[in-house]
């Protein structure tokens, strides 16, 4: 079993830590073009974009459950159909956002606060960018479909491959052919677009075959749907509440000044560096719950819950020691500014006891993906969320940045503490497949 979990894990993890290595490169090449503005503008562009992506999130943990689930069962007309539901889906939502761009621009940019020029170069950046949603939403399809598959490496390969191509296509535009913050937009463009290509070529070359199940009858057949869009109905609004939450944990810490915000937004990052880890194992639970539980193999299916526990746990105290051991000296490596790392020590604390309160939201995500009962997962971070909104406001008269910290540990604590005590219900081969058949 441990061999399983590491070899979806671990390829997984490698892929989850290439994409902000990416996005340092590019700041890096942006950041030497010779005006502030650009790095301002590619960070807003950037989070328009992973804002957007964020909540459309469902394509891929949706196919990825369910595809599972199928591979269980070994049924390859519905392991097809499954790839063939989402990808339409994927292209239906990328032209919809394209279509609207303007509109979700402008709500955007009139909640950030920023100087015109900054705006400008950030409108550019967004322009150019968008043309890459069919390619990057189709990508997270084929990344959940190649995980239901027990298949982490293809993703692995396909994102390791973008990031080459996305660095050394914007040194070219930028240093070779004179270009500034277009030229790294059109690389990434460029690299969006080659990463499906190559996905597509990988999917034919190792699952080629699959060809012959595909059906238009089969693909839309009433209760494939009208599963899929439950499940994908049921992560939507899961990842609406987790922007919701993120986002307004951003801006409670910088009404509290830039020196709050700077402290806040350096130690989220050791919490987005652990989560990393997880999510490895996370992408291992969605892969093996949905086998196991497809195929009806109720042993195996709490085997490797046991397991992914471990895992989860062994990773949450490993962070946790590394942290305690390094204390703020860790910030030290993201910026050199004192008097923010010496503000961040009345506040570390918080951040060092995040991995062992939530690293059960992680696991108990990956294994109702997998076990497609993804309601509980709505249901858990619905509840976390009025907790952390209730806590927070609770004492709004203060600007205190550990009521802000307390409030996001408790979330954090809250989505574990609901999702395991729906365990049971979660884990019951009967629920599953009431599932299955609706």
């Amino acid at each position: 079993m441990n061999k399983e979990i590491l070899h979806i894990a671990i390829p997984a993890i490698f892929s989850n830590i290439a994409v902000p290595l990416l996005g340092l490169i590019g700041i890096g090449i942006v950041g030497h073009l010779g005006k502030t503005a650009y790095i301002g503008s590619m960070a807003l562009g950037t989070m328009f974009f992973n804002t957007i992506y964020w909540i459309f999130a469902f394509l891929r943990m949706g196919t990825s459950g369910l595809t599972a689930q199928a591979y269980g069962r070994r049924d390859r007309r519905e392991i097809a159909a499954i790839l063939v539901q989402s990808v339409l889906v994927s292209f239906v939502i990328a032209l919809v956002l394209i279509l609207f761009r303007h509109p979700v621009e402008r709500l955007i940019f009139s909640i950030l606060e920023t100087t015109a020029e900054m705006e400008k170069y950030a409108i550019l950046y967004i322009h150019i960018l968008i043309w890459g949603a069919p390619a990057v939403l189709t990508l997270w399809v084929f990344f959940g479909w190649f995980i239901g598959m027990q298949n982490s490496r293809c993703q692995m390969y396909v994102i390791l491959s973008m990031s080459a191509v996305n660095v050394v296509l914007s040194m070219a535009f930028v240093y070779g052919f004179k270009m500034n913050l277009d030229g790294v937009a059109w690389a990434t463009l460029l690299s969006q677009y080659f990463g499906l290509i190559l996905a597509v070529i990988i999917w034919l070359h190792k699952y080629g075959s699959f060809r012959a199940d595909m059906s238009w009858k089969e693909s839309f057949r009433f209760s494939l749907t009208k599963r899929l869009f439950t499940v994908n109905r049921d992560i939507f609004f899961r990842m609406i509440c987790l922007v919701v939450v993120t986002f307004f944990f951003v801006y409670a810490g910088a009404r509290q000044g830039e020196t709050i915000l700077a402290v806040n937004t350096l130690m989220m990052q050791l919490y987005y560096m652990y989560s990393f880890f997880l999510d490895g194992f996370s992408f291992a639970g969605e892969a093996l719950i949905g086998k196991y539980a497809g195929a009806k193999d109720e042993a195996n299916l709490h085997k490797a819950v046991h397991y992914l526990f471990l895992w989860g746990a062994g990773v949450a105290v490993l962070f946790t020691l590394l942290y305690a051991a390094g204390g703020t000296s860790f910030l030290g490596l993201l910026t050199d500014d004192k008097g923010v790392i010496n503000a961040s020590s009345a506040y570390f604390y918080w951040a060092l006891f995040t991995p062992l309160i939530s690293f059960t939201a992680f696991i108990w995500d990956g294994i109702m993906i997998g076990a497609i009962t993804t309601r509980y997962m709505l249901i858990s971070i619905a509840g976390a969320s009025v907790v952390f909104f209730s806590v927070y406001y609770a004492f709004s008269g203060e600007t205190n940045n550990h009521i802000l910290w307390l409030a996001f540990t408790l979330y954090l604590f809250i989505r574990g503490l609901i999702q395991t005590l729906y365990a049971k219900k979660c884990l019951s081969l009967r629920i599953i497949k009431v599932r299955d058949v609706n």
